[in-house]
């Protein structure tokens, strides 16, 4: 059978796990986004605790593997939360998958929301005390709004890495594309065909969204030259 062939058979199918790998990620970038930025707000904050915690939770995140932590999630948890409480505990594909993504992510994220609010001008803040704000709405209206124009190129790139970590779900069974493309190949045997289709549509989604990144940047870096 020619390639266009095994397209038209394939296609729905692969079609659909992309559309679950699209639908994971946005959900997890989501979360993550707000996992980010409270964490980077206790990892710079006074508070030894917190910045004790933050710092916990990204080098606990940064030091293992995702396969590992959506093993923990889906395998793992569940036994330890029977042990603890005595009660069944049952935890869904999707679930597991999604905590596993945006616990990932959030950790990443939260080093680029730091990145970037460091890389303001440490005058800004003061400027913003001396004005009589309190800390925080300094950091909501001043700090934050200059921060994130540096930050959404990086952001796109997570969003990038996150979409193709999805693959890794896989394992536990989430059907995403890379679970598809492994459930057509273990029914026709055509390897070489699915997969080299598979890898196109990541590549097409992929190459979208670097473009997306690199044109927010490019109009960012104007800007920030008209402003000079």
């Amino acid at each position: 059978m020619n390639l266009f062939g095994v397209l038209s058979e394939v296609y729905p199918t692969l079609l659909t796990g992309l559309t679950m790998t699209v639908k994971i990620t946005i959900l997890s970038l989501i979360i993550a986004l707000v996992i980010g930025i409270f964490v980077c707000l206790m990892n710079i904050s006074s508070n030894i605790v917190l910045r004790g915690i933050a710092k916990f939770y990204i080098w606990l995140i940064r030091g293992t593997p995702m396969l590992v932590q959506a093993f923990y999630f889906y395998f793992a948890l569940p036994q330890l939360v029977q042990a603890v409480t005595g009660s069944q505990f049952r935890i869904t594909v999707f679930t597991a998958s999604l905590v596993t993504l945006a616990l990932n992510a959030g950790a990443y994220i939260s080093e680029i929301f730091r990145g970037s609010i460091e890389s303001v001008n440490k005058g800004q803040m003061e400027a913003a005390r001396s004005l009589g704000l309190s800390y925080g709405k300094s950091m909501r209206k001043v700090i934050l709004p200059q921060a994130i124009r540096t930050m959404i190129p990086s952001i796109i790139n997570q969003f990038i890495i996150s979409l193709k970590d999805t693959s890794i779900l896989s394992v536990i069974g989430f059907p995403e594309l890379t679970k598809a493309g492994n459930i057509i190949v273990g029914n026709t045997f055509k390897a070489l065909q699915v997969w080299g289709i598979v890898a196109v549509m990541y590549m097409v989604v992929i190459i979208t969204l670097s473009r997306v990144a690199k044109r927010i940047e490019r109009r960012i870096n104007v800007g920030k030259l008209e402003a000079n």
